[in-house]
């Protein structure tokens, strides 16, 4: 029987005793200070916007938090950035791809908007060695086909670097939410390096349909199978046999530091997960580390 980490402080021993040398997470949140309050005042009033409380569980500084990712053995991480409208993505780009110049452990990621140079932007950030992008269509509010992203999505395809999309319905249905909507991107990109973030909940089902017909698909663990969202979307009843099929499609995310619960708990969700007899160790050295390292070039 396979366990997780029962808390925080056993997160290094337990990741050393898989055999792996630290976590590489591909879905976690640094933002420029001003970006990341206006985030936590969000949560702040979650029972406004969700129906029910948000506490974020890491809410320090951001030299503290860098910390303490260190203190979990976390060893590469992608710290995602994402614009909610025009003018905010070369900005946010461009602070990310800085953290990343004094962090060792951030790899340089980008965003990016529909508006006029946009493709600018990605190919800046491209050539500036950016090797993750986010997209979030929730918060965005866009419609992720816009002619204004045709040539961003094909400039992400042909450098085969990972973008990490929000474009499920959770944990609020958008204008452009949706994973039937988004495979219209899949049809025009097919070879798009794409990673459904938070497992494109409550769609899971439909998003290991995408990772069926698209060998470049992956899903992140974000959110994925902890208590707190198994109230409003319960995992799948064939979800073992789903990891079963893609043991190599599915990646670590946490959405660290604006989690309401401890970073362990995502860890022991995924533990248990592993605990089938299909699965096992190799599964969990592939998504804590092998696969996330491979589509992160580390």
């Amino acid at each position: 029987m396979i366990h997780g980490p029962a808390s925080d402080a056993e997160i290094p021993g337990w990741i050393s005793a898989l055999g792996i040398d630290g976590l590489v997470d591909l879905h976690l949140h640094f933002l420029p200070k001003p970006v990341m309050d206006k985030v936590w005042a969000y949560f702040d009033r979650a029972e406004e916007h969700y129906g029910m409380a948000w506490p974020v569980h890491y809410r320090t500084s951001e030299e503290e938090r860098v910390e303490t990712l260190r203190s979990f053995g976390v060893r590469r991480f992608a710290p995602l950035v994402y614009p909610h409208k025009p003018g905010m993505a070369e900005w946010l780009t461009s602070w990310a791809l800085e953290f990343a110049e004094r962090v060792p452990e951030a790899v340089p990621t980008g965003t990016f908007y529909p508006e006029p140079g946009a493709l600018s932007v990605v190919d800046g950030a491209l050539r500036a060695g950016a090797r993750c992008f986010k997209a979030h269509v929730q918060v965005g509010a866009y419609d992720p086909r816009d002619e204004l992203l045709d040539g961003v999505w094909g400039a992400l395809a042909d450098a085969g670097v990972p973008v990490v999309v929000h474009c499920g319905h959770g944990p609020l249905r958008g204008a452009y939410t949706g994973l039937r909507l988004f495979e219209e991107i899949l049809v025009r990109h097919p070879s798009l390096t794409l990673v459904l973030a938070h497992a494109g909940m409550p769609e899971i089902d439909f998003a290991f349909e995408l990772a069926r017909k698209y060998p470049r698909v992956y899903l992140d663990t974000t959110m994925v199978g902890v208590e707190f969202t198994l109230r409003g979307n319960p995992l799948p009843p064939d979800w073992q046999d789903l990891l079963a099929e893609f043991p190599d499609r599915v990646v670590l995310g946490t959405d660290f530091p604006n989690i309401p619960y401890s970073y362990a708990t995502q860890l022991q969700a995924i533990a248990g997960w592993a605990a089938d007899d299909r699965l096992g160790e190799p599964f969990l050295r592939a998504v804590l580390h092998d696969t996330p390292a491979k589509l992160l070039s580390v």
